[in-house]
């Protein structure tokens, strides 16, 4: 019998917490990005009484350490395939949430897993408008000139306001290090490694969901060789939280083989 317990795995110097509880076959909880393993609320709850549930603070998240480098998706599974392997574990079951879904994509395309539930994942490159890459590339030489005509404070300060302005609330309000993090994650195309994804895949989708659109999902429906999509009615891109009752409910269906109650 697994008894309920916070721990700590390093790895190569970072402090990855997680919690781990309950019994039977293992299911790794990943979060998303801003987030730490307490997002999944009930369906945590949930998971502890039927698996051995793992659920993981990525390094820069919750109570975990921020990487020393610039950590990119691939950083990212190799910690979690650490310490699934300093854990014992043989096959788990990954439940992937927005970047906790492109962990669980890169991990499930050359480990053996028992299923996968990717709800609301990223892992898609976002389509992007050429008024997009004006914008980005036209901030980024302003960038280079603004020390030159406004001196390096003032240019500073110019730059901060831009980016409160312009960027997305988890670029605002992360830390450089994982601003730097981010800016490379995002871009991060993963469509390529789901054809490789043996494991049975259920993705779990708001129909109205912005950061990862829907459109998203069903693409990866036809990339993953054995996959089913559930859309949520009137959902974004907290699916699983706005409609709690039926994520447990297809949870439970779809897990209906491995759970040990």
């Amino acid at each position: 019998m697994i008894v309920g317990m916070d721990k700590i795995f390093t790895y190569k110097g970072v402090n990855l917490h997680y919690t781990d509880k309950g019994d039977g076959q293992a299911l790794l909880l990943l979060h998303g990005w801003g987030c730490d393993c307490n997002i999944f609320g009930a369906a945590k709850a949930w998971a502890e009484e039927h698996f051995r549930t793992i659920a993981v603070d990525f390094a820069g998240f919750g109570q975990s350490d921020e990487p020393a480098d610039v950590w990119g998706v691939e950083q990212y599974t190799q910690s979690i395939e650490a310490l699934i392997k300093h854990e014992g574990i043989d096959k788990p079951i990954l439940v992937g949430h927005s970047f906790g879904g492109r962990v669980a994509i890169v991990y499930a395309s050359r480990n053996e897993v028992g299923k996968i539930i990717l709800t609301d994942a990223a892992g898609v490159k976002p389509h992007r408008t050429l008024r997009y890459y004006f914008k980005v590339y036209s901030f980024k030489l302003m960038k280079r000139l603004a020390p030159i005509f406004l001196g390096k404070r003032r240019a500073d300060e110019w730059i901060e306001k831009r980016r409160g302005k312009s960027g997305s609330s988890d670029y605002n309000n992360a830390t450089p290090k994982m601003r730097a993090i981010l800016s490379k994650v995002v871009n991060e195309d993963l469509c390529h490694l789901m054809p490789k994804i043996a494991a049975p895949t259920l993705l779990f989708w708001g129909e109205n969901d912005t950061a990862t659109p829907l459109a998203d999902a069903k693409r990866m429906e036809k990339l993953i060789p054995d996959a089913g999509l559930v859309t949520v009615a009137g959902a974004g891109h907290f699916a699983f939280l706005e409609n709690m009752p039926l994520f447990l409910k297809v949870l439970e269906s779809f897990l209906n083989k491995e759970m040990t109650k």
